[in-house]
């Protein structure tokens, strides 16, 4: 031991995040690419000062009242649906989050699953691996240029993406419980519109929204049954926004043109009554799909630029400053 405050980190980071919090902690690392199990992470905190946690993270009372050093958790992520706050402040634990280095990226893989899902990119691949022998009539898509999208979620997130499909001659429509939130993205070109609205003119309909009481299963079977006959859904939200089951009815019946996602309800760990794994016939190659692994924030530059923020908060605390990025306000232990 050499006095030092420990840290858990509870999934592989970048070299020169760990060369950086090693200056000031005594690191506790997981180097596999695999997460902590909960009853993992909940052994390990129990006697560190800090930890720097991630996505399939679940932070709850059970791990806090075991961890009776912890000071500080910094969240190497923006949406934290999965940690409970309040326990964390009842504890006299900091947590701490990323709020801004994700908008980017995310909205540069919500355009890639559009295109790839309405310009049948996936199906397009297997063709020229199996049976290709030149251009056929085959495989038309939707194009962006005079579709109408439907935005729902218009915070960063959803003006990032409004802002890129602007200059592509789409109709954006938008849906948001928040006036700053509506009016931030009419300059983008968005016409904010009632919900029913929007999913009933959408050709394609964007999830953008963070999970709360309110969003949990907004894209339900009702809801779907909305949209146009035809029309495109994709998901870049959280999972559990929508409802996976009604998805895939959607799907097979053909009401639904296709459906792409980079979040799945699975990964909602605070939800009672989550499913265990994403809906099976949601995985059936006979439906028009296209999934990614959560690559909303796969980009190694802004990965490891998460990943120092989320040290620095730590640091912050543990040297009695207050954190950039708080979630919570905390007193002296």
């Amino acid at each position: 031991m050499n006095g030092k405050p420990r840290c858990l980190v509870t999934c592989r980071i970048h070299a020169e995040v760990e060369e950086y919090l090693g200056r000031y902690c005594e690191l506790d690392l997981n180097r596999s690419d695999e997460s902590l199990s909960h009853e993992e992470f909940c052994r390990r905190a129990a006697d560190v000062d800090a930890a720097m946690t991630f996505m399939p993270d679940k932070v709850d009372e059970q791990l806090l009242a075991g961890a009776a050093r912890l000071k500080v958790i910094g969240a190497a992520l923006k949406g934290y649906d999965n940690y409970d706050v309040e326990a964390a402040t009842r504890h006299g634990v900091w947590l701490t989050y990323v709020p801004d280095l994700l908008t980017e990226p995310t909205a540069e893989l919500t355009i890639a699953l559009m295109l790839g899902l309405s310009r049948n990119v996936k199906a397009g691949d297997r063709r020229v691996r199996s049976e290709f022998q030149g251009w056929r009539p085959v495989l038309f898509g939707t194009g962006v240029s005079g579709s109408v999208v439907g935005i729902i979620g218009l915070g960063r997130l959803g003006q990032a993406v409004a802002r890129r499909l602007q200059v592509w001659n789409a109709r954006l429509l938008g849906f948001d419980v928040s006036e700053k939130a509506l009016a931030a993205a009419r300059a983008f070109g968005v016409e904010d519109c009632a919900l029913h609205e929007l999913l009933e003119r959408s050709d394609v309909v964007l999830v953008l929204t963070p999970l709360s009481v309110q969003t949990r299963s907004l894209l339900n079977a009702g809801r779907i049954a909305l949209m146009k006959k035809g029309a495109f859904l994709v998901n870049t939200g959280r999972g559990s926004c929508v409802d996976e089951p009604a998805v895939a009815e959607a799907l097979e019946r053909g009401h639904l043109a296709g459906y792409a996602a980079d979040v799945f309800s699975f990964e909602d760990w605070a939800l009672e009554g989550r499913p265990e794994s994403i809906y099976p016939p949601l995985l059936s190659p006979a439906l028009n799909t296209l999934f990614t692994p959560h690559l909303g924030s796969a980009v190694d530059k802004v990965r490891a630029a998460i990943e120092m923020t989320a040290a620095r908060n730590i640091v912050d605390v543990l040297e009695g400053r207050v954190p950039a990025n708080p979630v919570n306000r905390v007193g002296e232990r």
